[in-house]
């Protein structure tokens, strides 16, 4: 018989088996089906399932208390956490505000920016300066940061819009005009890195004096399909912020706990943010729980000028979440888990590149540590992208999944609208042979999409260019 459910799938049209178990880097179906995590969930799971210490610590600390409004009690766990936390931040005496997802930290982020400028005897900061490709979250102030134009356009009309600049996506370069011969083009080291001097362009066309804070991702996660900037991009951006009294955000809501292969994406480039953002990793998909950290001085200023943080939630600063994500933070660090997803990504990246980097559909195989994007292409030579109806990049995490392979597609990379790719981002657990296992099932779900796309007639070159140019209301030029 089959049952009925009431529940909203994200996939309305999707059938969705029912998850049943999970163990290190696999997951079983109630039918018996095994499937490997190759993207950890949404980049989630970085210590793998079924983690029995995990579990029990969450259990312990339930059975003594599992509940108390953040407003009137602290607990042991969140005290604990916080004071290991302190110890890994690339900021000096960091204090730490805990919601439940990253969307939240997000907006704990700007809130705390906002109110911190206000305090600083500058009220007319109120502007956040993001970026084009970019995903901050799904709540409208989290939105209105998003450069993500697929989740944006419907629900614009019903948030206050902040400015975007272009990211610092080398492959389409939105400074580059479309098709110019390889041998002209102004790329890195020699384009004076264009994207971080639009921060500027853009401080200034919103005035330097309302410009409260810019955030990005320190590593574009799903929207961009892991994309490091290049050298110097983030030391340039913190002088810029710094020259105008900008505060920086740091997102790390995916790249941190580990998936660079450092604690937090942004050490890679020698920076120190004012704020970070936390989520996924923290807790590895055991609880939800988000973590935004803030410098200890910042906080003491607000406390003198405000008393309070204007900020709050029920489930703020919670017991559980806080005993997962301490869990989590000691398994890491005991099994020393982060150097693992940095040698492992070296591994994993090789393999990849190697199975799918030269197929004719595959543009760009690139990533960090555990963190790697496929991105695909009707035309190697001009980059031009598979048209948005082929549902090229799902196409292939469905293939994938029939076979027993999770990965994370992602659409609209190349213009907002166009463009396809897949995130490999599995726990830092999986071995050399997983990760065969990964890449084999993965070129095979490739190739049968690939064969199937050609076969329905869609010709290489028939959708434009290569350049990056996001149009009205999404990313363009500055300037």
């Amino acid at each position: 018989m089959t049952r009925r459910s009431h529940v909203v799938y994200r996939r309305m049209a999707h059938f969705h088996p029912l998850a049943e178990r999970g163990e290190g880097v696999y997951l079983w179906d109630a039918e018996g089906r095994r499937y490997i995590d190759g993207s950890g969930g949404a980049a989630v799971v970085n210590i793998g399932h079924g983690v029995a210490e995990v579990a029990q610590a969450m259990a312990e600390q339930a059975a003594t208390i599992a509940y108390v409004h953040g407003t009137m009690f602290t607990t042991d766990a969140l005290e604990t956490h916080s004071e290991q936390l302190a110890a890994l931040v690339p900021m000096p005496e960091p204090r730490f505000y805990y919601m439940t997802s990253g969307s939240e930290a997000v907006e704990t982020a700007i809130k705390f920016a906002r109110q911190l400028q206000v305090a600083r005897g500058e009220p007319a900061r109120e502007v956040i300066i993001s970026r084009w490709g970019s995903y901050h979250g799904a709540t409208m102030g989290a939105l209105a940061l998003t450069g993500r134009s697929k989740m944006r356009t419907l629900f614009a009309p019903l948030f206050r819009d902040q400015p975007h600049i272009p990211p610092p996506y080398c492959y389409r370069c939105p400074f580059e005009p479309p098709l110019n011969p390889p041998q002209t083009r102004n790329s890195h080291p020699t384009c004076n890195l264009a994207c971080a001097q639009a921060l500027e362009t853009e401080i200034l066309r919103q005035g330097s004096g309302r410009v409260a804070a810019f955030i990005a991702e320190s590593v574009s996660g799903a929207t961009l399909g892991a994309v490091a900037p290049p050298e110097g991009y983030w030391p340039l951006v913190r002088q810029i912020c710094d020259r105008y009294g900008v505060l920086l955000i740091a997102d790390e809501v995916m790249a941190g706990f580990g998936r660079t292969g450092r604690w937090f994406g942004i050490e890679h480039f020698d920076v120190q943010p004012d704020v970070i953002t936390m989520g996924k990793g923290v807790t590895g998909g055991y609880f939800p729980l988000s973590v935004t950290a803030v410098r200890g001085a910042d906080v003491e200023r607000i406390r003198q000028v405000h008393g309070d943080f204007v900020h709050g939630g029920t489930f703020s600063h919670h017991a559980v979440g806080a005993a997962a994500g301490l869990a989590v933070l000691r398994y890491l660090q005991k099994n020393d888990l982060v150097t693992a997803s940095a040698a492992k990504g070296e591994v994993l990246g090789e393999k990849l590149s190697a199975a799918l980097g030269e197929l004719p559909c595959v543009g760009d195989v690139r990533g960090i540590g555990l963190l790697w994007g496929v991105e695909f292409v009707a035309d190697r030579a001009t980059k031009a992208p598979f048209p948005p109806a082929a549902h090229f990049a799902r196409r292939v995490a469905d293939a994938a999944f029939d076979k027993g392979l999770i990965v994370y597609p992602v659409a609209g990379c190349a213009d907002g609208v166009a463009g396809d790719l897949v995130l490999i981002a599995p726990p830092f657990i999986i071995t050399e042979a997983q990760m065969d296992e990964v890449v084999r099932l993965l070129r095979e779900a490739v190739l049968k999409v690939a064969s199937a796309q050609t076969g329905a007639g869609d010709l290489p070159g028939q959708t434009g260019g290569q350049q990056t140019n996001w149009g009205t209301g999404a990313m363009g030029r500055t300037g």
